[in-house]
């Protein structure tokens, strides 16, 4: 069941990509012109967020439940505990080391001050850790700064779920499904302001999760989206929910009160889409699929990587060029060297952090899951009867 689904690399890569550009808004480029802001209006790449919550979603849940399901007694444990060692050695580590680079940075590397102050990276560094970075992103939100490492929030958000789904799934049992439902549905028809967007916005990573339960099904089978196995279909087809995508997802433009859960229902459709292993994205079109599904490997670091790099790109401009912006000529190579930059680094992270620990991890679950019972010991009939005296 935990087989890798190329199709969801490829969302994988257009989630970061979309999120990487939305975060260029100010963190990039720190100037705004009439081009610049008419861009960003339309562009509301935030929800590449939301694309990720779907497709972790499905993917911790094709992976864990059926194990819980198979498990019994003190097994169902074990399975949990695997679960979280397996997560933890493969998330951990690169978020920590991620969470250091700017505080060094910010102390070391900061006379443009695009890192932000010295107090807000510590508490956004303290708050990453033990994963609670939404909480503190909806208490400061407006008010004050937050620091180089705000899209720790949502990676926050996403340990909340894989500590919480396993527990649920062994509480609720073959009702899990109608639990699941419950959550989605109570967010789904509720207008969400800033505070709860950062909270509690697991809409999408419970349709995720419902996409897995039953996925398993006959009738998702039957459901199959035989048509897009066409080039034009496919390509007509992701590139129309992308843009209805962008247009929900733009603050600008605002289109509807419920536009979060109108943005989970589609990024739910484009898992949807991928989860049935057909190649339908992008469909026979491998110069397109094939970057996306580089980039979608690598999308942990780059997420990690990107704003970091950003501020990084701007102390060096800021230091070579004594203040000044860069001008129109100088304008591509600004962002080239940005994008190169955070490729680099993301690769260099996921080849050398990422891999090594992700396969440790993994043997170490696998231990977990294979490590014999302990055997009570046998006690004589001469040591019970003394016992009993």
């Amino acid at each position: 069941m935990s087989r890798r689904i190329l199709d969801i690399e490829v969302l994988r890569g257009i989630a970061v990509l979309l999120v990487v550009i939305h975060h260029a808004h100010f963190n990039f480029y720190s100037w705004t012109n009439p081009a610049l802001e008419l861009f960003f209006t339309y562009f509301g790449g935030a929800i590449g967020v939301d694309l990720f919550f779907a497709i972790s979603g499905f993917v911790i849940a094709r992976e864990l439940l059926p194990r819980l399901e198979q498990a019994a007694g003190d097994n169902r444990a074990r399975v949990v505990l695997a679960f979280w060692v397996k997560r933890a050695w493969r998330l951990w580590s690169s978020a920590w080391l991620w969470l250091m680079v700017p505080l060094l940075l910010v102390l070391l590397l900061n006379d443009s001050r695009a890192f932000g102050g010295v107090r807000a990276n510590v508490e956004a560094t303290m708050a990453g850790l033990p994963h609670v970075a939404n909480f503190r992103l909806a208490d400061v939100w407006g008010r004050q700064e937050y620091g180089a490492t705000a899209v720790y929030w949502s990676l926050s958000l996403e340990e909340q779920f894989y500590f919480l789904l396993p527990l649920l799934a062994l509480c609720l049992r073959k009702y899990l499904v109608w639990g699941v439902c419950i959550i989605a549905l109570m967010q789904l028809i509720s207008p969400r302001d800033t505070m709860l967007a950062v909270i509690f916005r697991t809409d999408a990573l419970c349709l995720g999760v419902l996409l897995a339960l039953i996925s398993r099904t006959r009738a998702y089978e039957l459901a199959r989206p035989h048509s897009l196995a066409s080039r034009l279909d496919s390509t007509l087809s992701v590139l129309l929910l992308l843009t209805l995508l962008l247009t929900f997802g733009s603050h600008h433009l605002n289109v509807a009160p419920y536009r979060l859960s109108v943005v989970a229902v589609l990024v739910a459709l484009l898992v949807f889409v991928a989860s049935h292993d057909g190649n339908l994205l992008f469909y026979k079109q491998d110069w397109i699929r094939r970057p996306l599904v580089w980039v979608g490997e690598r999308s942990y670091a780059m997420y990690l990587i990107h704003i970091p790099c950003f501020y990084l790109v701007r102390e060096l401009w800021h230091r070579h060029s004594g203040g000044e912006l860069p001008t129109q000529d100088a304008f591509m190579l600004f962002t080239c060297s940005a994008a190169l930059i955070v490729l680099i680094l993301s690769d260099l992270n996921y080849r050398f952090i990422e891999l090594p620990l992700r396969r440790r991890g993994a043997r170490i679950a696998q231990n977990l899951l294979h490590k014999e019972p302990m055997q009570a010991p046998t006690v004589s009939a001469t040591d019970a009867s003394l016992a009993n005296r």
